[in-house]
């Protein structure tokens, strides 16, 4: 009779032996794979393979938002210095001799030290995100100084712009208009041994420029 009694009792081994299963046996049986048809595991093993197709514009998109791009991504210009685009304009583009008009970030370390977007008025020290204008090829430093800017309040002033890095007046050559480029300065295509803001001496820096518009030169 002893062992009739132990063939009654539930094996922990064999839940399917049990009766009344238990709440642990019902977890167990949850937790198991649920059978999958033929069609979705042909659709899950070429899943990867479909991934690898998406358009190409989606990449370049996925490309363009990259907090950091690697240094063997960026190109070579003529003058040796480092650019990648991060966006290709569509507009006019830029050539020796003809007047840009750009927005440009001088980026250290994370933090905006020089920018086109902060220019200042002499009176009132307004603030003004005007655009910077210049001649590609020229002698840099020469537009710093405008004439006269018309504010708000009706009033006239002269205007102190940003001083750019001279890398600007040649590495902006081929872009095009609606073009976003970053630029790797050296110190000696830079600010050089004086630095500028919050721009060591001898610093390199990350230079940011967007094309607004350009103006061909005169006789083209």
């Amino acid at each position: 009779m002893a062992s009739l009694r132990t063939v009654e009792k539930c094996t922990p081994k064999i839940p399917q032996s049990c009766s009344k299963p238990t709440t642990q046996t019902k977890r167990k049986i949850a937790s198991l794979p649920l059978p999958i048809s033929r069609r979705s595991a042909i659709l899950i093993s070429v899943l990867p393979l479909s991934l690898t197709a998406l358009p190409q514009t989606l990449l370049a998109r996925e490309r363009r938002n990259r907090k950091t791009i690697p240094l063997e991504d960026y190109l070579t210009s003529t003058d040796g210095l480092k650019y990648y685009d991060l966006v290709e304009g569509k507009g006019p583009a830029a050539e020796k001799g003809s007047t840009v008009q750009v927005h440009f970030d001088c980026i250290y370390r994370g933090i905006t030290a020089v920018s086109s977007r902060e220019s200042k008025l002499l009176a009132g020290n307004r603030i003004i995100a005007q655009p910077y204008e210049f001649q590609v090829g020229a002698i840099p430093g020469k537009e710093r100084k405008r004439e006269f800017v018309d504010n708000p309040n009706g009033l006239f002033s002269a205007q102190a712009a940003p001083k750019p890095p001279k890398a600007m007046y040649t590495i902006t050559e081929g872009m095009r208009v609606g073009g976003k480029r970053t630029v790797i300065i050296p110190p000696e295509a830079g600010y050089g041994p004086k630095g500028m803001n919050e721009i060591p001496p001898g610093a390199e820096f990350e230079l940011n420029i967007e094309l607004l518009q350009v103006i061909p030169p005169e006789g083209k």
